[in-house]
């Protein structure tokens, strides 16, 4: 039988077909509660929620990983095999925002991840009763948590703050909302109400600032100066007492110097 003989370009063009084709391909998918793409699952706090993650079109047995954030969770072996489930309990608002995610152990570039998005109204904490002197500076600082994020206002006496550019400064972050007062006054004394409102619900907490009279400071440089003058003229008058102290001493200490024989 003859051999076809083949051009120098045939040849070429045949290795590169060879070193091209893949060594494996992976045609499984995973899915998690039938999704077969990374979602967010909507809960709240103590509510139970089971993962279950499913391998399709497999060939063979596959095994599962389960990983919260970046650890990865212990599973039995009878829950490792082409079906894995994890169980999440007592869910609370830490959890809002942490990643689950099931991969193929063969291939972990396979993988689906669910994020736990946990909705709960808002609280709010926070040191409700403030003092300040009069031109002194104070700060209202309402702590509040809530997922999905609350809109937040402050009231004085139960109406609107009024804010003044120039002594009024409000800084919110996801965590607190701040009331800051500049150069405080009499006038400024009051009930401030920190309220968040969100879709779940309107919470309010007070806060009670009492502004005091402006405290008349103690005149130091006066003070030590009258210290001065008394301690020298305590020294001037005992300088000039001198003598007649001296002959005192003397005469008690010699009573019969001065007695005739």
């Amino acid at each position: 039988m003859a051999w076809k003989s083949r051009s120098p370009l045939q040849m070429c063009r045949l290795v590169v077909v060879i070193l091209f084709l893949p060594s494996k391909t992976t045609s499984s998918v995973l899915t998690v509660n039938g999704k077969a793409e990374n979602y967010t699952l909507e809960t709240q706090p103590g509510v139970y929620e089971s993962l279950e993650c499913t391998v399709h079109n497999h060939t063979g047995d596959e095994e599962l990983l389960w990983y919260r954030e970046k650890d990865r969770i212990d599973l039995k072996p009878i829950n490792k095999i082409n079906s894995s489930s994890v169980c999440v309990s007592s869910i609370s608002e830490d959890d809002n925002g942490v990643s689950f995610t099931c991969k193929l152990q063969s291939d972990q570039t396979v993988s689906i991840s669910v994020v736990l998005n946990v909705t709960y109204p808002p609280s709010l904490s926070g040191d409700n009763f403030r003092t300040a002197e009069e031109d002194s500076d104070v700060d209202l600082v309402c702590s509040v948590k809530s997922n999905p994020q609350a809109q937040m206002m402050w009231y004085k006496n139960n109406s609107a703050l009024v804010l003044e550019k120039s002594r009024h400064r409000i800084q919110q972050t996801r965590e607190s909302f701040q009331l800051s007062i500049t150069k405080v006054k009499k006038s400024d004394q009051g009930t401030y109400s920190c309220i968040a409102s969100s879709p779940l619900k309107i919470e309010t907490m007070d806060f009670q600032l009492v502004v005091s009279d402006k405290s008349t400071p103690v005149p130091t440089e006066a003070i030590i100066a009258a210290c001065v003058v008394v301690f020298l003229t305590l020294c001037f008058g005992l300088f000039a007492r001198r003598e007649r102290m001296m002959k005192l001493c003397i005469k008690k200490k010699d009573p019969d110097r001065d007695t005739a024989l």
